[in-house]
């Protein structure tokens, strides 16, 4: 058997380790996204409701100045019944006309402030539904992700052990080589494509090198990569 053949092997089931341990890597990082992706909605419903906040504040408050000039007025009103004189009467017209003119002021700016609460509420209404949806959505996808996490470390495990097996069957000098510019290079054992080209890097290769390789009986590289080359059979 040739030599290659056996590295070929390593190198198939080292791609499957590589692959297995970058999914290993890069479910986490999806794991994050989802959750980044759930983490702008709350922003919006936290700013929604913020707007939501200032809006019941101005209710309240205006609420609050409106019945307070009431109970001026009325209080005003009750004292005029027990005045003396005319000047004090139109002290006492003067007095509860200013506060009515505050009070209607208030009022106007109390309903003006309901009727901003329909749409902001209404505003709230949509991103609550659209957060529940979305969340929904996402634990169900990260959930996945998770059985896919045991499923990929399994495999992981597996293709771990099928290794070993398959390295026992590399000679030595070879597997010196590969293990030295797999750190470096990826993939190691590349074709030498019509007699020259190396596939890992397209440089044509000196005669000399496609005449090494043909012979198939020691380590070949590429001048310029540094990989190891073979040739189809």
């Amino acid at each position: 058997m040739s030599f290659v053949q056996p590295l070929l092997e390593l190198q198939d089931v080292d791609g499957r380790i590589r692959e297995l341990e970058q999914e290993i890597v890069d479910i986490p990082e999806r794991k994050k996204q989802e959750n980044a992706r759930l983490d702008t909605l709350r922003e919006l419903l936290a700013s929604a409701n913020g707007e939501l906040k200032a809006i019941q504040i101005k209710i309240e408050s205006a609420d609050l100045e409106a019945e307070s000039r009431k109970t001026k007025i009325n209080d005003l009103k009750k004292n005029q019944a027990q005045l003396k004189t005319n000047k004090e009467f139109q002290m006492y017209n003067l007095e509860i006309n200013k506060l009515e003119d505050d009070l209607g002021s208030f009022e106007a700016r109390e309903i003006g402030a309901m009727d901003d609460l329909i749409p902001i509420k209404a505003k709230v209404g949509e991103i609550e539904a659209k957060l529940a949806k979305e969340q929904t959505g996402v634990d169900e996808y990260l959930a996945e992700l998770d059985e896919r996490l045991i499923e990929v470390n399994k495999f992981l495990e597996e293709t771990q052990a099928e290794r070993a097996e398959v390295e026992k069957k590399v000679k030595p000098r070879p597997k010196l080589f590969y293990d030295r510019l797999k750190a470096k290079r990826w993939p190691v054992v590349v074709e030498l494509q019509n007699g020259s080209v190396c596939t890992g890097c397209n440089l044509v290769q000196p005669p000399s090198v496609g005449q090494m390789v043909r012979r198939d009986q020691d380590v070949v590289v590429c001048t310029m990569c540094g990989r190891i080359l073979y040739m189809k059979s």
